[in-house]
């Protein structure tokens, strides 16, 4: 698999980041009204820009004594962390932007900045509440974080390799959402997670005013929305769904496809489930996904056994 030329390949990562943010931006949209029952129209289609061209005009915040350099760079931070990840997915046998031998590895350790720069968001603004939904999500996070470790790890047994392309081959003739079942779903929570979205959106909460957005404005807080909707165009489709593979479609289109399928469950997800208190998700990781994540690496051993 070879992988794209050095000055070509940041652009083609703004382009994939911006078109899945406006993919994501529209199908939360969509899912939204539909939930509310309220008809969705063509202007849909504009109203990612219009917010966010609202957001950008807004006046900025300020608080007493922040730590404005963190305070900059943890949306930059974040919406890096989700161009990374978008870079290692492989568009097809023969293209990818990042081509890393070791690309789940890679995949673990911006899930695990994440929570940095989650963390960082909501501690250097040197206010109550967004230290609060900080140092909540620091919880969560720590916890959901080893779910992602074994089952990434279990869907890189069958391949024989932690490249993210070779994970994709091993699932020719039978995707691992197939042959590992608890798979997807541990790894869509852990999307949530890592969006800060829908059940486990306990760093940007109501509850808390926003959370760490609570004194964040303009456009940091664009950076940081946009973030958090880059950060669910997640590996599912790569990992668990065969990637490019498909009959008729170009590889890239299967990936296109694949993901805005993954981005409608998590949409939904969004919209129908309420925010699960930090306390009971991190009791329910600990004592009942962390063990089936032990099966699903359990049962991708014994399959390649």
């Amino acid at each position: 698999m070879s992988g794209l030329a050095v000055w070509a390949a940041p652009l083609l990562v703004a382009v994939l980041l911006a078109g899945g943010v406006y993919a994501a931006a529209v199908i939360d949209l969509a899912t939204g009204r539909s939930v509310a029952g309220t008809g969705l129209g063509p202007s849909a289609l504009l109203q990612p820009f219009r917010r966010a061209a609202l957001t950008v005009v807004q006046r900025p915040s300020a608080t007493e004594r922040p730590d404005v350099v963190m305070w900059l760079l943890a949306p930059a931070l974040y919406l890096g962390l989700a161009a990374a990840g978008l870079a290692l997915v492989p568009l097809s046998p023969t293209f990818a932007i990042a081509d890393v031998q070791a690309g789940i590895v890679v995949w673990g350790t911006i899930e695990s900045l994440v929570i940095v720069a989650i963390f960082l968001h909501g501690w250097s603004a040197n206010s109550l509440q967004p230290l609060l939904a900080a140092y909540r999500f620091l919880a969560v996070g720590v916890s959901y974080l080893l779910l992602s470790m074994f089952v990434l790890i279990a869907a890189a047994i069958p391949a024989e390799s932690l490249a993210t392309g070779q994970i994709v081959v091993s699932q020719h003739g039978l995707w691992n959402v197939v042959r590992q079942p608890l798979g997807l779903p541990l790894f869509l929570i852990v999307a949530l997670g890592s969006a800060t979205w829908g059940p486990l959106n306990v760093a940007d909460g109501t509850d808390l005013a926003g959370g760490t957005t609570a004194e964040v404005s303009g456009m940091p807080l664009l950076m940081w929305r946009a973030a958090r909707l880059a950060m669910l165009t997640s590996f599912a489709a790569t990992v668990f769904l065969g990637g490019w593979q498909g009959p008729w479609l170009p590889g890239p289109l299967w990936v296109a496809v694949k993901t805005l399928l993954v981005l409608v469950v998590l949409a939904a997800a969004g919209h129908r489930f309420a925010r699960v208190p930090t306390e009971r998700f991190v009791t329910i990781c600990w004592v009942v996904l962390l063990p089936l994540s032990f099966v699903d690496l359990a049962v991708a051993g014994v399959g390649a056994l």
